[in-house]
């Protein structure tokens, strides 16, 4: 019998039961897929606690996945069983098995391992549009990075090191400084220990910087606009320290004529060719050598809600997977 992740209310961890589900086979478009390695990310934790609400409820969780196709519906021509095959965003991964859309799905190259691919595909197509088209980074660019320790913070900073720019990221802990400097960062700022916009204008003489990426929402987010330049782009992409409060877009004008971006991954990948754009990017970065990932942690499927209590607790650093 298939087991899989479930909630049905929104809550803390403990809203997590691991439950028998019934697959069955793939309709017009699908494919059934034996996974093997389930991603896990903040996202995960909103989509828990109802933070993002989902469509309905029961509802499996987790965006992000890698396994092996094992039956294909009508009309799929594109895969075949037995192909490996990766997938982010796409709501319903904590599952040993499930069904999924063909054209949602990518195949991936020999040299990347399953849990790899569950460890990267998301964090890595998210760090390449925020670095390559949300704000295209160019050589000598200055960019802050919140959470530079956490699984996109680090994908950033090794990715906008390789592009040639200065990166500064925070984090919360000196062994979590560690980590960042070892991504790329060329400065590192102990957030609770010094004021870290005070700090990123000392290290840019009193200039800003060229853009920020905040992953963490409420606790850093009008500071984060402190340290722009001005003309310069605010993005947030994460609330992992709560939602940020309803905001005067007057303060945008006062800061210096910032602007605001708010993106997310699903929207980037409305289409089939921007899914292959994305993927495609990132498995050539890695190739190359410019982006490298490391899985910092890997737990039982069964173990989910405990991993969600580390993550929530910012005891973790770096890419998380959890295996079915």
């Amino acid at each position: 019998m298939v087991h899989a992740i479930r909630i049905h209310d929104y809550g803390g961890p403990e809203a997590l039961r691991w439950e028998e589900i019934e697959v069955g086979d793939p309709g017009p478009g699908q494919v059934r897929l034996r996974q093997t390695a389930v991603g896990l990310n903040y996202i995960d934790t909103y989509h828990r606690s109802g933070a993002y609400k989902l469509p309905q409820l029961p509802a499996i969780i987790g965006t992000e996945g890698a396994g092996v196709v094992e039956a294909v519906g009508p009309d799929v021509t594109t895969l075949k069983p037995g192909d490996r095959v990766g997938y982010a965003p796409l709501i319903g991964a904590y599952a040993e098995s499930r069904l999924a859309p063909a054209d949602r799905l990518i195949p991936l190259p020999s040299w990347i391992e399953d849990r790899q691919a569950a460890a990267m595909l998301l964090q890595g197509m998210t760090a390449q549009f925020l670095l390559r088209s949300t704000y295209a980074v160019q050589p000598g660019d200055t960019i802050l990075v919140q959470a530079a320790a956490g699984g996109v913070g680090q994908m950033l900073c090794q990715w906008a090191h390789a592009l040639g720019a200065t990166v500064i990221g925070t984090v919360g802990s000196p062994e979590k400084a560690a980590v960042a400097q070892g991504a790329g960062c060329d400065h590192v700022i102990l957030y609770h220990e010094e004021d870290f916009a005070a700090r990123v204008r000392d290290i840019t003489g009193g200039r800003g910087v060229d853009v920020v990426y905040d992953s963490v929402g409420q606790d850093t987010f009008m500071a984060s606009l402190d340290c722009l330049k001005p003309f310069s782009l605010m993005v947030s992409f994460g609330q992992a320290s709560g939602p940020v409060a309803p905001l005067d877009i007057s303060v945008l004008a006062q800061k210096g004529s910032i602007f605001l971006a708010k993106p997310t991954l699903a929207t980037v990948t409305r289409s089939r060719d921007d899914i292959e754009a994305l993927a495609g990017g990132l498995f050539e970065a890695l190739a190359s050598g410019r982006v490298q990932v490391g899985i910092a942690h890997r737990a039982p499927l069964t173990e989910a809600a405990s991993v969600h209590r580390d993550l929530e607790a910012r005891r973790t650093t770096g890419p998380i997977v959890l295996i079915p």
